[in-house]
């Protein structure tokens, strides 16, 4: 089972947060705001946020100006994760990975049917890989963020967390970009 080893020293992570909303402020951005107070509430930095249309262009070209960006080393996007005609996120997410982490989808979709049941069949939360950079799409609603990161991502990047982390496989995600 998953736990905590204290031994280990504990690594900030550098997170961009990107709500994608035709309609949202700051000021309105419920979602962001909980990702936000969840960031730093575990210890890690708040590399960037941004509130971006649903464009599925303008959302990929911001997923890899921060891809490209060595300050940031995970960008997690609320919104757009929907089956709605505007509901673009998930595809802008999938032009930029070079990898996706399927499990996931499946993980964040069996922590969502305990709390809204069979409704979880209509998120498409996502998350992938791209030029060593961890991306994840979340659904736009604030409990829906919790959930992913109270659940999944606050586990997954503690560098302390066993039996695995995504924080301890930083160095080896861009490894096919290196000479060898």
């Amino acid at each position: 089972m998953s736990r905590i080893d204290e031994s280990k020293e504990f690594i900030p992570v550098r997170i961009a947060v990107l709500t994608v909303s035709d309609t949202r402020t700051l000021a309105e951005d419920r979602s962001g705001d909980t990702l936000v107070s969840r960031i730093a509430e575990a210890g890690h930095k708040l590399a960037d946020r941004k509130i971006i249309q649903d464009e599925r262009a303008q959302i990929a070209d911001q997923l890899r100006a921060w891809c490209a960006d060595p300050v940031i080393d995970v960008v997690i996007s609320t919104g757009g994760t929907g089956l709605t005609g505007r509901d673009v996120t998930v595809e802008a997410h999938r032009d930029v990975y070079e990898k996706e982490i399927e499990a996931f989808a499946t993980v964040f979709t069996i922590v969502s049917m305990q709390k809204i049941g069979t409704s979880a069949v209509q998120s498409r939360a996502t998350g992938g890989v791209a030029n060593g950079t961890y991306l994840f799409a979340l659904p736009g609603s604030p409990g829906a963020c919790k959930d992913a990161w109270d659940e999944i991502l606050k586990a997954q990047f503690d560098y302390r967390h066993r039996p695995c982390n995504f924080v301890e496989i930083f160095p080896r995600l861009d490894e096919h970009l290196r000479r060898k």
